[in-house]
């Protein structure tokens, strides 16, 4: 009896040594340096999701500890648990304890998402860091290094990450398509690409549903799986509002949007960036930006989505009727 692959691909294809990580060079250089030496300071990783920062950290652990890893590695995701007692009893506990494997003399912490912390565990972090040098080293990753307090910025190493290039997203895709049997066109790598803005996590994804639902993906494939309009669709929208057709630039809109089961949240950062490939003055493309950022807001605050799409639609056909 055919036993079913039932892993996520994210897991599957999760790198497992430095050789497989994709798109940050100099951070896995300098990284594989600490291994080599087997010491290494205190780490933060800051950067967009789906770009390397927990693979590359679980990585390090194998590299460093062999084995034992597990025993010697603690994740924690500090968006679950961000107050100030998960630093103090469970950090505490795992980092006052000696390393069980031979001859790397400290354990790792790695505290996923910590820009979730709130500030007195962030301070209370701070002690701890400092406490347990000798038998422990923090691994911090965050999307965003500002939301770090700075007495712990000043601790640690600071590695920015980077959305993944289009020729590693592209590696990648080939790769899978070829362990897991199925075809895909040029254009719908590129819609990939455009869909996770170098998010490999979302990559894999967004490929596991297509994959399940056709055996050749093409890019309308992927723009349904993704819950996108295809930009030509997008495009057409925004060509009828600019030639004051704006009723029929509205009823494609919803169409577009029913179609898509798209929020406008979705579909306005879909106009946003189609605004630029306009063939308009250059000024009237700042204005229709604007008036996306006002809309945007509007959204946020709780607005019917359907009517600011609208409004959104009507502003852009008035911008462009102006001489």
């Amino acid at each position: 009896m055919e036993v079913l692959d039932s892993m996520i691909w994210t897991e599957k294809y999760r790198p497992k040594a430095f050789s497989e990580v994709k798109g940050q060079e100099d951070i896995v250089k300098r990284t594989k340096a600490f291994v080599k030496q087997k010491n290494m300071p205190h780490l933060l990783f800051a950067g967009p999701a789906g770009v390397g920062k927990s693979t590359l950290s679980l990585v390090i652990a194998r590299e460093l500890f062999g084995e034992t890893w597990k025993d010697d590695f603690l994740e924690l995701n500090a968006s679950d648990e961000r107050g100030i007692d998960v630093v103090r009893v469970k950090v505490k506990d795992f980092a006052r304890t000696r390393a069980i494997g031979g001859n790397v003399p400290f354990k790792i912490i790695f505290l996923d998402e910590c820009d979730a912390l709130t500030r007195e565990a962030q301070q209370a972090l701070r002690r701890t860091m400092e406490n347990y040098t000798k038998t422990c080293r923090f691994i911090l990753s965050c999307n965003f290094s500002s939301k770090i307090i700075d007495p712990i910025q000043s601790r640690c190493v600071v590695f920015k990450f980077k959305p993944l290039p289009k020729e590693d997203i592209f590696h990648i895709i080939e790769e899978i398509a070829k362990n897991e049997k199925f075809k895909i066109t040029d254009d719908a790598k590129e819609a990939l690409y455009q869909v996770t803005k170098g998010d490999c996590r979302k990559v894999e994804n967004v490929l596991q549903s297509s994959a399940a639902i056709a055996t050749t993906i093409t890019d309308k494939v992927i723009y349904s799986v993704a819950s996108q309009a295809v930009p030509k669709e997008v495009k057409e929208i925004l060509d009828l509002a600019i030639s004051n057709s704006f009723l029929e630039a509205r009823k494609k809109l919803l169409h577009t949007m029913l179609e898509n089961g798209l929020s406008g949240m979705d579909m306005i950062k879909q106009i946003q960036e189609s605004i630029w490939s306009l063939n308009i003055e250059n000024l009237k493309k700042l204005e229709m930006i604007k008036l996306c950022a006002e809309i945007e807001f509007r959204l946020v605050e709780g607005s019917d989505e359907f009517i600011q799409t609208e409004a959104l639609l009507s502003g852009i056909t008035l911008i462009n009727s102006k001489h």
